[in-house]
């Protein structure tokens, strides 16, 4: 017996491990695309909803997906409106898991993991990302088929019948789902388990039901714990969840006869019949809520006032009927810039406020940020490149030149700000403190570092002769009082009156904030090469 469980659990442990390392590695390879794939997702619903069971096939997650679309809608990427119809496919999404057991794909564990352990040990780049994604989908049916092999001798066990046939009590069976799937973070796992306990005949559909709805309450936790640090709109999306599955276990406890003959007519495989009541109720659930989406959100907005900010993922100025006429298209890269510098002054504001008081939801907030800022750099580059090809005097292939220069200044100002939200983050961890001393010179520069950046932003608008001298000035400020700072810091440090690990995270900071100020500089430098010109 103890043999058996300790194979279960080896197997359970691994299952979850494949799932945890193949969702960290979908995320990789999925971010170089996600752009393209968001743009279609917030455009309707409908297609919100096929973006969720796509995503969710690809992560082999539900709770992850929900979870990145809380983040996404608290950084105000999605509207909440638009989130629903992604939740709801993303419920779909993940039945496939566990029609994989049903099919019996665990068989193929031992050729996902040899091909996509050698792919990984020996590519390189993406060849070695994806080659570690199918190593963990290998490692995910193997765990799988471990806790197969595991179970197959309980068929004879009284006490697991015993406790199996117990939650045949709706009310324990939808507890014991409910609170497994919390702590597991995962509805695929405990259903999953359910499959190979009916593939051994340890449980049929009258017992496996209840715990099927209780994983489907359950799976809702992840969104929910991500809701605590998200804004009002990402807390309306995580609450939907719960409200969707709450609502459409409740409809189906209200007609279990009609339910349970529907499964039994689906499929007489007991192992199938529980795959197809997880689908079944996940289509309930759609069909229940697919129409009324906008009632819905009005219902969450009463629930949870308050107004979402919205963040355009893409251009709202680049216009390609005006690239015939260099003056106007040069007008919208213009007005494009203006939105690209006020991202990046949102996010230097946001991750000095993370060094002085870390806050995960915030940190979350400023790499979805950062995305935005990614894909006007690419569109903004595009849109140049495309003008460049075209006939135009000197001075307007200059203004091309300032202009391709300043959003790539501008992108990597953002780069610094994320840096510095991760050096924050690292301070929090470590629980590590700077002196009186570092906290005041810290402050100093931030300041002038800061005030660089909000002229950088009013020059892209209009240029001033007098902001772009002071923009200068303080360059050459930041620059002497970090060397100052660095040295001060290494005089503390010898004499033992900073921590040891603060150094390395507080010299870290001193050297994001000074390349900030230089980029800075670039952009007032270009803004007055142009006019000079």
């Amino acid at each position: 017996m103890l043999v058996h469980l300790g194979l279960f659990s080896t197997g359970l442990i691994l299952f979850m491990v494949g799932l945890v390392r193949l969702s960290r590695q979908t995320q990789r390879l999925f971010t170089a695309r996600i752009r393209r794939y968001l743009k279609y997702a917030v455009q309707r619903p409908f297609y919100g909803f096929i973006t969720g069971i796509a995503a969710t096939v690809l992560f082999q997650s539900s709770s992850t997906i929900t979870a990145l679309t809380v983040g996404m809608v608290s950084a105000g990427l999605i509207s909440f409106y638009h989130s629903l119809g992604i939740v709801l496919g993303a419920d779909i999404g993940t039945t496939f898991t566990v029609q994989l057991v049903v099919w019996k794909v665990t068989r193929l564990s031992p050729v996902f993991i040899v091909g996509g352990g050698v792919i990984w040990l020996t590519g390189s780049g993406r060849r070695k990302w994806i080659g570690e994604a199918v190593f963990s989908f290998g490692l995910v049916l193997f765990g799988l088929a471990l806790m197969g092999d595991a179970t197959a001798p309980l068929k004879d066990n009284h006490a697991v019948g015993l406790f199996l046939r117990q939650t045949r009590s709706p009310l324990l069976g939808i507890l014991v789902g409910a609170l497994f799937t919390a702590m597991v973070h995962a509805s695929a796992v405990p259903i999953s388990m359910l499959v190979i306990f009916a593939q051994q005949g340890l449980i049929g559909i009258d017992g496996a039901l209840p715990i099927v709805l209780g994983a489907n309450i359950g799976t809702t936790i992840t969104a929910l714990l991500a809701a605590t640090v998200a804004t009002v709109d990402g807390k309306r999306t995580a609450f939907s969840h719960l409200v969707f599955k709450a609502a459409g276990v409740a409809v189906c406890l209200a007609f279990l006869p009609v339910f349970l003959e529907a499964v039994r007519i689906m499929a007489s495989d007991p192992a199938q019949q529980i795959a197809y009541s997880h689908l079944l109720l996940n289509l309930v659930i759609t069909v229940l809520f697919a129409f009324f989406l906008r009632p819905m959100a009005r219902l969450m907005e009463t629930i949870f006032p308050g107004k979402g900010e919205s963040l355009p993922l893409w251009p709202e100025f680049l216009d390609e009927r005006c690239l015939g006429r260099a003056g106007e298209a040069l007008l919208c890269v213009k007005r494009e810039l203006e939105r690209q510098v006020d991202l990046a002054g949102k996010m230097l504001s946001q991750s000095i406020k993370l060094v002085h008081a870390f806050r995960p939801g915030k940190a979350k907030d400023l790499q979805y940020i950062e995305l935005v800022i990614d894909n006007l750099r690419s569109e903004i580059a595009d849109y140049l490149w495309d003008l460049s090809n075209r006939e135009f005097s000197s001075e307007v292939s200059d203004e091309i030149f300032a202009y391709t220069a300043m959003v790539d200044d501008i992108e990597r100002i953002a780069d610094h700000a994320v840096i510095m939200a991760k050096l924050a983050e690292e301070r929090h961890r470590r629980h590590t403190e700077f002196t009186d001393t570092g906290w005041q010179e810290m402050d100093e520069i931030m300041a002038l570092v800061k005030q660089n950046l909000e002229d950088a932003a009013s020059l892209v608008r209009q240029r001033d002769v007098r902001k772009i001298a002071m923009v200068f000035e303080r360059e050459e400020a930041v620059d002497k009082k970090v060397k100052e700072s660095r040295e001060r810091h290494l005089e503390r440090f010898h004499k033992r009156v900073c921590q040891a690990e603060a150094g390395p995270i507080f010299l870290e900071l001193l050297i994001n904030l000074e390349r900030i100020s230089d980029h800075c500089q670039n952009i007032a430098e270009y803004v007055e090469d142009l006019h000079d010109a």
